[in-house]
């Protein structure tokens, strides 16, 4: 596909997106209790595909690392905390769908046993899609796997280059949070926060 193929794609994406905002925010001024509802199932929706692709990502990454640690630690037991440190880091992405799913759910009401809240199409709608960008950025976990699999292969060559594995381990991980951050920002200006 040529960039420009790509760019009308990409200009069409948006203007429907924007388009059916527009129609969200205008249903959103007679809101009734079923729409409400309804729109709060969209809400754990976006719970929902937060945490489960984030923890089955994260859930890979710790198999690759500890496949790894588990062989180190067999020949150099010495070695177990610095592999252990290396094989828990692909779990972050998994705390960050967590927290994205947990914030959405106080967000709608659906935690904290306060005041019905009243959720608009616009903010469900927002609720899917920021579930699904957390998510989806946090598939970094996997290739976060990756990365500690080769520091702690590293490691058990050589203990003292831990600290430069951790650094690479953790680079990948800027990704989700940047998807969080971006996740964040949204429930904000969806009034969800």
């Amino acid at each position: 596909m040529t960039n420009k193929k790509i760019a009308t794609i990409g200009l069409l994406a948006i203007v429907m997106l924007l388009f059916t905002a527009g129609l969200a925010s205008a249903q959103d001024e007679e809101l009734t209790d079923a729409e409400s509802n309804q729109n709060k199932t969209m809400v754990i929706l976006g719970c929902a595909l937060a945490i489960s692709i984030a923890g089955v990502s994260s859930a890979i990454g710790l198999a690759l690392a500890g496949s790894s640690a588990i062989a180190v630690t067999a020949e150099k037991p010495n070695l177990f905390g610095k592999c252990l440190v290396l094989q828990v880091l692909p779990m972050t992405q998994s705390v960050y769908g967590l927290l994205t799913a947990i914030l959405l759910m106080m967000g709608a009401g659906l935690l904290g046993g306060g005041e019905t809240v009243m959720i608009g199409s616009l903010a469900g709608m927002g609720a899917v899609w920021i579930g699904l960008a957390v998510g989806i950025t946090g598939i970094s976990a996997i290739n976060q796997g990756m990365v500690a699999s080769s520091s702690i292969s590293a490691v058990g060559r050589n203990p003292d280059v831990a600290a430069r594995g951790i650094i690479f381990t953790v680079m990948p991980e800027t990704i989700a949070i940047f998807g969080l951050l971006v996740g964040i920002l949204l429930m904000t200006g969806l009034g969800l926060l």
